[in-house]
């Protein structure tokens, strides 16, 4: 009986996955390998890591590989994968990346664009997805244009997504440039959709005032509610290992969301 019941403590805990999604400033040549082993260690408790802000040009790609062979030291195999540039204008183009644990999960087919709705969104999302056991999940990676050219403008369009994906267990992740109160995400709501978090600030500010350090609640997940079984949620809030916010900006003005489910 107690080996019954070990056994499938063990089943039930396997069939989490954790999920973390990090807009990493100017994730490119400039990180330091001082800075791809934070980052790494910040990130190698989670099966699969959702990045934004990829430099378009050759040091994004670099620093993701650079990142996984960081996490493959640690005796764990991690693969990845990048984006070609979005489709906005030289300013403000972008890459994203996945990099997973291949002994969780498989990455089912390649991962791309969005197509249909690129011409409306400026950095368009970016889809993989990924495979646990028997269950099939599609990550939806997404860096919303600043707040002050109205991000709202665009995130319009994620209404639409789901349909597009019909047979997807669909998760939406990534810098909003908005908290999950503002009105645009009602619709999603509407088909079923909730936030992993409500009144979490994740961006950081210039300074720290009397201990507060975080500045708009940006970062965020949106998920199918009748899809998953939330564990738990949460940001990762790597900038108290460093003395000043200034030297913790060289990593990120943002901090690591995480989504930690099992599928239903």
């Amino acid at each position: 009986m107690l080996l019954l019941f070990i056994v499938c403590c063990f089943q039930v805990s396997a069939q989490n996955i954790k999920v973390c999604s990090w807009n990493l400033k100017d994730f490119g040549q400039s990180k330091t390998d001082e800075h791809i082993r934070f980052i790494a260690s910040s990130v190698r408790r989670f099966d699969v890591v959702a990045i934004q802000e990829v430099v378009a040009g050759y040091g994004g790609p670099r620093a993701v590989i650079r990142l996984a062979e960081e996490l493959n030291r640690s005796g764990e195999r991690w693969e990845y994968t990048f984006s070609h540039g979005t489709s906005s204008d030289r300013y403000s183009k972008e890459r994203y990346a996945f990099i997973w644990k291949s002994r969780k999960l498989k990455k089912v087919g390649e991962a791309w664009l969005e197509k249909d709705y690129h011409l409306m969104i400026e950095r368009e999302p970016y889809f993989a997805r990924f495979k646990a056991g028997k269950k099939t999940f599609t990550l939806s990676s997404f860096h919303a244009r600043p707040k002050s050219k109205q991000p709202e403008t665009e995130i319009k369009y994620f209404k639409f997504l789901p349909d597009l994906y019909p047979e997807d267990v669909l998760i939406f992740c990534g810098d909003f440039n908005l908290p999950q109160s503002h009105t645009v995400f009602n619709p999603l709501r509407k088909m079923g959709y909730t936030s992993a978090m409500v009144k979490q600030k994740t961006s950081l500010k210039q300074r720290c005032i009397n201990d507060d350090c975080l500045a708009s609640e940006y970062d965020n997940f949106f998920y199918p509610e009748d899809k998953l079984r939330i564990t738990d949620t949460g940001i990762v809030p790597f900038y108290t290992d460093f003395l000043d916010l200034k030297e913790a900006r060289k990593i990120s003005d943002h901090v690591p969301v995480y989504l930690e489910f099992s599928l239903n």
